[in-house]
């Protein structure tokens, strides 16, 4: 069983049943309004290294814990397969705030991508590799990444099977994020499943947008 949760943010942690965990995009907490990931991961990945997603000494065991910052190409560590796809982070190429990397993470029979601080739509290959995840990790807050209504379409091109949206604004957040619900006013042909908690079990979903609570 492959347990995810979300730490706020763009941080999502990946667990896996022997107690391996992968996090992506840690933030230190302070820095943006909320509180610290409360994780320690085995595996961290960096999307691109700005300050609020590349904290890794935050969530990193003593010693212990393997690192990939923008990493391109194919990887397999402790047996987990990962991909990283170079995208940008602005609609200039990166001229503006520089590149992002869009991991897929194969662990345990799934594959969960997440796109980082996405700024464009991706261009064909990408997307095609996209194609069917049991899990897309996407930001829907705008400002700084893709805006809610094409992070929908991006969801409509690629098809994954369920969807975790993050990076919008919730109480706390001193960046100017929109708010979630502008993202799931365009939601269409998937259940919208808010949660009590900020993890879940991807097993047990299916065609649905899933809402963690930050807690």
């Amino acid at each position: 069983m492959v347990r995810v949760s979300w730490h706020g943010h763009a941080c999502v942690s990946i667990l896996r049943d022997n107690g391996y965990t992968i996090t992506i995009d840690p933030h230190d907490g302070y820095s943006i309004g909320i509180k610290r990931p409360e994780v320690k991961a085995d595996l961290v990945l960096v999307t691109h290294d700005h300050f609020d997603h590349n904290a890794v000494d935050v969530v990193s065991k003593s010693g212990k814990t393997r690192v990939l910052k923008s990493f391109r190409g194919e990887a397999v560590v402790d047996d987990v397969r990962i991909r990283g796809f170079r995208t940008f982070h602005d609609k200039y190429k990166g001229k503006r705030r520089g590149e992002n990397t869009v991991y897929i993470v194969e662990v345990d029979g799934k594959r969960i991508a997440h796109l980082g601080d996405l700024g464009d739509i991706p261009d064909a290959s990408v997307l095609s590799a996209l194609k069917g995840v049991d899990l897309l990790i996407t930001p829907v807050g705008g400002t700084f990444t893709i805006e809610p209504g094409e992070a929908w379409s991006i969801i409509e091109e690629v098809k994954p099977l369920n969807v975790l949206p993050i990076h919008y604004w919730i109480t706390g957040v001193t960046l100017p994020l929109k708010p979630i619900d502008e993202f799931l006013k365009a939601v269409k042909g998937y259940s919208v499943v808010r949660l009590d908690s900020n993890s879940f079990t991807l097993e047990n979903y299916s065609n649905s947008v899933i809402q963690p609570r930050y807690v």
